[in-house]
């Protein structure tokens, strides 16, 4: 995994995780690939963005749906 392309910085983009502490969001990236665009056009829009940042996003995505919050016991 890549996921060390990933950054949070609560000082940047509101504490969203962002590629390289760039000001660009995990969340922006996976929203281009949602849409339909191609790694390639999501790398013309952001020149700035390397091919291995598409993938620790889509990676970081994916390890985001497997996390799970379980509740606290109730004390009996």
């Amino acid at each position: 995994m890549q996921l060390d392309r990933i950054t949070v910085n609560p000082e940047r983009m509101g504490g969203l995780p962002c590629i390289r502490d760039l000001r660009v969001t995990v969340a922006m990236v996976l929203g281009q690939l949602a849409a339909g665009r191609t790694r390639d056009e999501v790398l013309a829009d952001y020149p700035y963005l390397e091919p291995e940042d598409i993938t620790a996003a889509l990676e970081f995505g994916a390890a985001r749906v497997n996390e799970r919050e379980l509740p606290a016991a109730h004390p009996a």
